[in-house]
């Protein structure tokens, strides 16, 4: 069987699919040693897991959009509105108090993690029919990465998305945790027979699909309900949501283009220019987790900046533009062959 690879084997493996699995085998052989890093070394794992992945994945993104030639003006609504739309919500938000705009950006993050799983999925199998397997396959994804999400809400964990309590107002529902139990591991099961029956009768298997709906199941169950860890959870959750999506980009962005494709791009598309790439993203993710330090968190370093409370409902939701307007754009630049709707559009979805 001719195998989906979005690139090819050596590379999807690596940068698409390994890191679930990679991250895990890490956890379970050093998992004291991980542990004894968030207590004396916080500042590097927060450096390396937050800015230098989870950040600098949310800039890959104008190699898609800002970037290319011609984009913008295509789309213009689009790619202006949102931004402008995102601080006008953010505004809002913020003027229902702080833990509602980060209990509601939290929301909002975490459906943007569950479609990226989905979207790769979606990817990995586009060469199948629109069958009952490949609706089982997306019901599987689905249960993959939203019970941790419902065992979350009602559990108390040692970790959060944001912030403190962002989702303790989802307490308050009924003890619905063994009833989606029972449901998710039946969704589980029913996946995995379908799986190895088909692969039997077939002689076929879709590798890349398989290993990577394995992955969300593992990274999603083992991060968020197994282990009850800070830094395990951000481990798992950045590095297998953050590394496969740099990837996807380059890959798709620049990689496969020809250099009369990408325009100015094409110093990207060399083996040096792969660290260039790197290297733009991360002095991005860089720059605006120094802005959120010094004027918002103070947590790992400070300039003493005194930011008067007015100023703050304004501030904090534009430093948190780049980031949602990650989330929303994603819902459209990834949709092919269908043109991108227009700004007017955006509120009808």
């Amino acid at each position: 069987m001719k195998q989906p690879w979005i690139h090819n084997a050596k590379t999807d493996w690596w940068f698409i699919l390994s890191p679930p699995f990679v991250v895990l085998l890490i956890i379970f052989l050093f998992q004291k040693q991980i542990q004894g890093l968030e207590n004396h070394y916080s500042f590097y794992t927060w450096l390396f897991l937050i800015v230098f992945v989870d950040v600098a994945h949310v800039y890959s993104t104008l190699f898609k959009t800002y970037f290319v030639k011609g984009e913008i003006q295509k789309n213009r609504w689009l790619y202006l509105g949102i931004p402008a739309v995102s601080w006008i919500l953010g505004i809002i938000l913020f003027q229902f108090g702080t833990l509602t705009f980060w209990s509601v950006l939290a929301l909002v993050a975490v459906f943007h993690f569950i479609r990226q799983q989905y979207g790769f999925m979606r990817i990995y199998a586009r060469f199948e029919p629109n069958n009952w397997s490949k609706r089982i396959d997306e019901v599987a994804v689905y249960s993959a990465t939203i019970f941790p999400m419902l065992y979350w809400f009602k559990t108390p964990r040692a970790f959060t998305w944001f912030v403190n309590n962002e989702f303790d107002w989802l307490q308050n529902l009924p003890d619905y945790v063994p009833l989606m139990t029972v449901i998710y591991s039946a969704i589980l099961i029913i996946w995995i027979i379908k799986t190895v029956v088909e692969a039997f009768k077939t002689k076929k298997i879709n590798i890349p699909k398989t290993a990577l709906i394995t992955g969300t199941f593992l990274s999603w169950y083992f991060g968020i309900v197994y282990f009850n860890n800070d830094l395990l959870f951000t481990f798992l959750n950045v590095v297998s949501h953050g590394i496969p999506y740099i990837a996807l980009i380059y890959i798709r962005e620049i990689q496969q283009k020809e250099n009369h494709q990408l325009s100015w791009m094409h110093i990207f598309k060399s083996f040096s220019g792969i660290f260039l790439f790197v290297g733009v993203i991360l002095l991005f993710a860089f720059l605006e987790e120094f802005l959120w330090e010094t004027l918002v968190w103070n947590e790992h370093f400070s300039l003493n900046l005194m930011i008067s409370e007015n100023l703050f409902q304004f501030l904090v939701p534009l430093l948190v533009v780049p980031q949602l307007t990650h989330y929303l754009l994603d819902g459209f630049i990834w949709r092919k062959p269908k043109k991108l709707p227009n700004f007017v559009s955006i509120f009808k979805i």
